[in-house]
């Protein structure tokens, strides 16, 4: 079923957020019907940064493809900016298309851009952002063009819904309005966009808007759910847990209950069946 195919479907669609090929797989075996590739998480987890607009076209591409390589599951990747003006949206819709995306999700900052839950944010004229919808629409092939715009925490909340109303003009298949402050927000965001046009609700741990499970983002008009760095956070407090662990204790064997063993990593990647199709070829 394609990721088109999916959003016809009443029910909402949930998206873990991956970093890698390695998250890729474990959400894929969890059931994930479509997964979020977070570009504050490769951040985090490439470059050890936050996410300021340091990661590049090219280190998301590389993502993409090791990602489309391990699993099939349809693909939404954070796009940033586009990585520039009109005709770099253009390039990097096809890289990232070639790659494996299935939908791209482009937003309304300045570049460098920062996350969307950060203070200090700057936008590029409405008018820029309609035109750069407007290539990536004529740049790509099936994938999906979400339109996200940073403008409630920039400008205000009506002048978001006004952005968001040019963006739907200008092409885009799914609207994506950051940050919404409150339940209110986001209920008066479905209300005016929910019967037009697919809508995606960002929920992070700690940030701008209120922590919302997926049947309650269904029940408000919400057709995607994204958790994007959830899984970061998760790895983060594991990690920081193990090394104190190994460090305090000179052992993994306290840690042993909280970690898969050399068989069951394994048995995860799929080793023996790798090495078993290796064997048709000598």
């Amino acid at each position: 079923m394609t990721l088109k195919e999916r959003l016809g479907q009443a029910r909402i669609l949930l998206a873990p957020g991956v970093t890698d090929a390695l998250t890729a797989l474990i959400a894929a075996r969890a059931g994930a019907e479509a997964l979020y590739l977070t570009g504050a998480g490769i951040a985090y987890t490439r470059l050890g940064r936050p996410d300021i607009g340091l990661v590049t076209a090219t280190e998301v591409a590389q993502t993409i493809a090791l990602i489309r390589e391990r699993v099939d599951t349809p693909l939404i990747v954070d796009a940033d900016t586009g990585f520039g003006n009109a005709l770099n949206m253009q390039r990097t819709v096809r890289i990232f298309e070639r790659a494996g995306a299935d939908a791209l999700q482009i937003e309304d900052q300045t570049f460098p851009k920062r996350c969307g839950h950060l203070a200090g944010k700057s936008l590029i004229p409405a008018a820029e952002m309609a035109g750069k919808i407007r290539a990536a629409v004529d740049a790509r092939r099936n994938a999906l063009i979400i339109a996200r715009t940073d403008a409630i925490a920039v400008e205000g909340f009506e002048a978001a819904l006004a952005r968001a109303e040019a963006y739907l003009e200008a092409g885009a298949d799914i609207l994506f309005i950051e940050a919404p402050r409150d339940t209110a927000e986001l209920r008066a965001i479905a209300d005016r966009f929910a019967r037009r046009v697919p809508l995606l609700a960002n929920m992070i741990e700690g940030g701008r808007t209120p922590l919302q499970d997926a049947p309650a983002l269904q029940a408000l008009g919400f057709r995607i759910a994204i958790f994007p760095g959830g899984i970061v956070r998760a790895l983060v407090r594991t990690a920081q847990d193990y090394y104190a662990s190994l460090i305090a204790h000179g052992s993994t064997l306290p840690f042993r209950d909280r970690m898969l063993d050399f068989a069951a990593l394994n048995d995860l990647l799929g080793t023996k069946e790798l090495l078993d199709l290796g064997k048709r070829y000598e």
